[in-house]
């Protein structure tokens, strides 16, 4: 490839519109352009990293089985009525009619067409087991689209479903699309760590994310710094505390906080940390209230809270549900309750001591509260959020905190879309069964992104070899120097020939913007070709991850180049 023909546009500015370096750096290195919110067009650049990883992608899942195929993005309403989901999906959904008022929507996934497919052709267990994948656009109408290709209304995803006879089958296929995942990301190029999720919208009954580990993550993980445990912070299990805290002999007693609502407030006023408190909360559930109880310093983990209630139809209690069950907003604890109230408290507490709670009337607290002794509860639960320096629930190690790009997850779906869709198989005894599914997404265009979030310095991208745009560029200090112009030509006709992916730079332009330009797109490789190098019978070879420069002769740098490129 020639610099002056390729179509990538860069810039010097940081586009105002950009908040984080993925999104800043693709934009100025002419690898995307903004045609709306949450939709881009991508350049040839751009459109070469994207290329590379799908066949990163298909390699890995065609070992695994997988075929593919491509579903249509246009999907009749009809079959996302039968799973359930029309309603479910919400504002986010694109929707439409065609000219004979029949609903349609723009495919923000492809659950329910790929079913319907194999509830069509599919009857016998002979036919089974199968894995389909496709690569294709989706879309959703993200309220915020934002962070570039990180959260678009228009986005390139591989979807892959799997069809078993039973959980055992579907059970080899999350292992086999485990192990695919670790090592895709792995040729990426990326530092990448499975955790524990919630299933959200897709539904099923287990699924791991494959977070990139990046300040800039829009997600919080944690995982243990002594095993391979990791999850999600609003996934992540918490064990009861193997140590209790003596109580206290003396009676609980009350102390007046005028307008001391807020946890902070109260322990500002009475002198004590956060974790010496109860945080009281009322939650609404079908219409009756239950106490959920927490240290201070804890939050909430509402997915916990769904999962033992049985439901997710509840809410904070409001002011005037507060007041119309007696309750004093600010001031709720669970001593001496207006009335007869579920109660159930975060394992933390289980470990004893005496805390400062609400006393349920204006403007007071109790002090030296101990559950079980003053109040009786339903149950303690795993009820709250993790966070660093929580043990891990596996091996009791510590879990460290960090931040993660999400750019693949894997479910286990069981018979939900089988059975709301008829994908129905007979067994071998001639039975009808429902077919086994799981569901497996990689975000190609967020993969893109991700790479560089964790690749990328104050000049410009540092792409991973193996999706890198080209492997080498070479730059001639001034092409329009006879010598460096044949030196430059040879070398890159040679290295073309040897299969390496080759850009170089002939444009009539200053060494400074050649040598920006190539920093900026984040080439691997550079070979600079000037007038000191010609006379000396050297080149220099600038390796981009490291910023090293070495002179290597002339008569070597196509197998010493060759060389880098094969050790990666």
């Amino acid at each position: 490839m020639l610099m002056s023909q390729i179509f990538a546009p860069t810039l010097r500015e940081v586009p105002k519109e950009a908040e984080i370096p993925s999104h800043q750096l693709m934009l100025r290195a002419g690898l995307i352009r903004k045609n709306a919110a949450g939709i881009y067009t991508y350049l040839p650049l751009g459109l070469r990293v994207i290329q590379k990883i799908k066949k990163i992608i298909r390699e890995e899942l065609n070992v695994k089985g997988g075929q593919e195929l491509l579903l249509p993005i246009v999907q009749p309403a009809e079959i996302w009525e039968q799973s359930g989901r029309w309603d479910v999906y919400g504002d986010e959904m694109f929707r439409l009619q065609d000219r004979h008022g029949r609903r349609f929507c723009l495919g923000p996934t492809h659950e329910e067409i790929i079913t319907t497919l194999v509830a069509a052709e599919v009857n016998s267990y002979r036919q089974l087991p199968l894995r389909l994948y496709q690569i294709q656009n989706k879309y959703r109408d993200e309220i915020r689209p934002r962070f570039g290709l990180m959260r678009g209304r228009e986005f390139i995803m591989k979807d892959l479903y799997s069809f078993d006879r039973d959980e055992a089958g579907l059970e080899a296929c999350y292992q086999d699309m485990y192990e695919a995942y670790s090592r895709i990301f792995q040729r990426c190029g990326l530092t990448a760590r499975p955790v524990e999720a919630d299933p959200g919208a897709i539904g099923g009954n287990a699924t791991h994310e494959f977070m990139v580990i990046a300040d800039t993550g829009e997600a919080a993980i944690v995982y243990c710094s002594s095993c391979d445990y990791a999850a999600n912070v609003e996934k992540a299990e918490l064990l009861p505390p193997e140590d209790k805290i003596i109580g206290t002999t003396e009676q609980v007693s009350l102390v007046e906080t005028p307008q001391a609502k807020t946890i902070t407030e109260v322990t500002q006023l009475l002198g004590i940390p956060e974790q010496g408190t109860i945080k009281s909360l009322v939650y609404e559930v079908e219409d009756e209230p239950v106490l959920v109880l927490l240290r201070g310093d804890h939050i909430l983990n509402e997915f916990k809270l769904a999962s033992y209630l049985g439901t997710d139809t509840f809410r904070l209690a409001s002011e005037t549900f507060l007041a119309d069950h007696g309750f004093v907003s600010g001031f709720v604890g669970p001593v001496k309750l207006p009335q007869q109230v579920r109660i159930v408290a975060d394992f933390a507490l289980q470990a004893g001591g005496a805390y400062v709670v609400g006393a349920n009337q204006p403007d007071a607290h109790l002090q030296n509260v101990v559950p079980g002794r003053d109040f009786q509860l339903e149950a303690y639960l795993d009820l709250r959020q993790a966070q660093p320096g929580d043990c891990c629930p596996r091996c009791r190690g510590k879990l460290v905190g960090a931040r993660g790009i999400e750019v693949g997850q894997i479910f286990k779906l069981g018979t939900k879309y089988s059975t709301a869709l008829n994908a129905l198989y007979l067994d071998e005894s001639g039975n009808s069964k429902p077919v086994v599914m799981g569901c497996y997404g990689i975000g190609v265009g967020r993969t893109m992104a991700a790479a560089i979030e964790q690749n990328h310095d104050e000049y410009g991208i540092i792409w991973p070899l193996p999706i890198a745009p080209a492997q080498v560029i070479i730059v001639p200090v001034a092409y329009t120097d006879p010598e460096q112009q044949q030196l430059a030509d040879k070398l890159y006709h040679e290295l073309t020939e040897a299969g390496c992916e080759v850009i170089l730079d002939d444009r009539k332009e200053r060494p400074g913007v050649k040598f920006k330009d190539a920093d900026l797109i984040g080439i691997p490789f550079r070979i600079t070709v000037g007038p000191k190098g010609i006379k000396n019978e050297v080149v220099e070879i600038y390796r981009r991850s490291d910023q090293e420069n070495v002179e290597v002769p002339i008569t070597e740098a196509i197998t010493e180049v060759i060389s880098l490129i094969r050790r990666g």
